[in-house]
């Protein structure tokens, strides 16, 4: 329904990406729609910015990044572009994946929509509502595809687990729980790097807050917020989060990026529970299992594996060809955005030292 379908990752500080090349190619020869081009690393001028001396230091930096870019062309053919500018420019290709930190994800998507580049944006779309915002005004104003890759929405388990609960078998719900939460990581990862857009609500909160609005509908609202700040590192380490829909119905959510595992959905009902986990990263050929808890006793129901990537990619390529998919796709970016944002604004902020 449209011209050649061109595919390319493209990173920054962290080029070539590790989910581009772990997740997003793999799920890439799963869909027809795209064909595969290249990924690009960054120029000296573009990695280094004002600092760019090029000098040798600089200079080996690049070539361990075009190195890293080799395992791609090794593994999945295609070419490298030795600039993003280089790709994004190039009038043979249609679409890019941007897996940058999200700090970047404004300034190379704002790029390649001027460009007349559909664009799938790994989440947070932007940092802030504002950029998220004028990102939405591009696309609608050059009839492109913005997609925010949230994954984990198109699994299977979540249309299971809305059945159990639309079949009463739970009762009126009285309470949604999600937790998601994974210990530090290691140094240097731009989850913790204020310039990078770090922060646990950027991260693993967004794809709480995500599940949340989406279990309450459209109406979702923010109640309060709290983060607990890093000083030494200068970004939130946690936090938690009420929402709350015009029903009344409630969804409290958890996050961490300094915690012990957790990825929990626990809804709590008159008359019985449901909880599971792995709800928001159930990786391919992982089959769920959920708990339900009633006063006829308990069961334990197999939930279905899923692709969720190449689901996104191929939800990515609807957009792509219909006009009201990609309308409604910018209206969901933009809600997530808002939740962010005046979770942002309802917080209180406890200290770590």
């Amino acid at each position: 329904p449209y011209r050649r379908q061109r595919q390319m990752c493209i990173r920054d500080r962290l080029c070539p990406s590790e989910i581009a090349f772990r997740r997003f190619l793999p799920a890439l020869r799963k869909c027809e729609q795209f064909q595969y081009i290249g990924v690009a690393t960054a120029s000296v001028n573009e990695w280094f910015g004002k600092e760019n001396k090029n000098d040798e230091k600089q200079k080996k930096v690049i070539l361990k990044e075009q190195e890293k870019a080799k395992m791609f062309t090794d593994n999945y053919g295609g070419k490298v572009f030795q600039s993003y500018s280089e790709m994004i420019k190039d009038s043979s290709i249609d679409a890019i994946y941007i897996p940058l930190p999200p700090a970047l994800h404004f300034k190379w998507a704002s790029e390649a929509l001027k460009n007349g580049k559909h664009v799938l944006v790994e989440k947070p779309a932007t940092t802030n509502l504002s950029n998220t915002e004028e990102l939405i005004r591009l696309a609608g104003k050059n009839n492109l595809a913005l997609h925010e890759n949230y994954m984990f929405s198109f699994h299977k388990q979540l249309h299971e687990i809305k059945k159990i609960i639309d079949s009463g078998e739970l009762g009126i719900v009285r309470l949604y729980r999600i937790d998601f939460g994974f210990p530090m990581r290691k140094a240097g990862d731009f989850r913790y790097v204020k310039e990078l857009g770090g922060g646990a609500l950027l991260d693993c909160g967004g794809y709480t807050i995500k599940y949340a609005s989406q279990l309450l509908g459209g109406d979702v609202r923010i109640r309060c917020s709290s983060l607990g700040y890093n000083e030494k590192i200068d970004v939130d380490l946690y936090g938690s989060a009420t929402l709350e829909n015009e029903k009344g119905e409630v969804a409290q959510v958890s996050f961490g990026m300094d915690n012990s595992y957790r990825c929990n959905l626990d809804v709590w009902g008159s008359e019985g529970s449901l909880f599971t986990g792995r709800v928001l990263t159930a990786p391919v050929g992982y089959e769920p299992m959920c708990l339900i808890k009633t006063a006829e006793g308990e069961k334990n129901i197999k939930l279905s594996e899923d692709d969720t990537f190449a689901k996104s990619l191929s939800y990515f390529a609807k957009c792509i060809a219909n006009k009201e998919i990609r309308e409604r796709t910018y209206e969901d970016i933009k809600i997530q955005a808002m939740l962010v944002a005046v979770s942002y604004t309802h917080l209180t902020l406890p200290t770590i030292r």
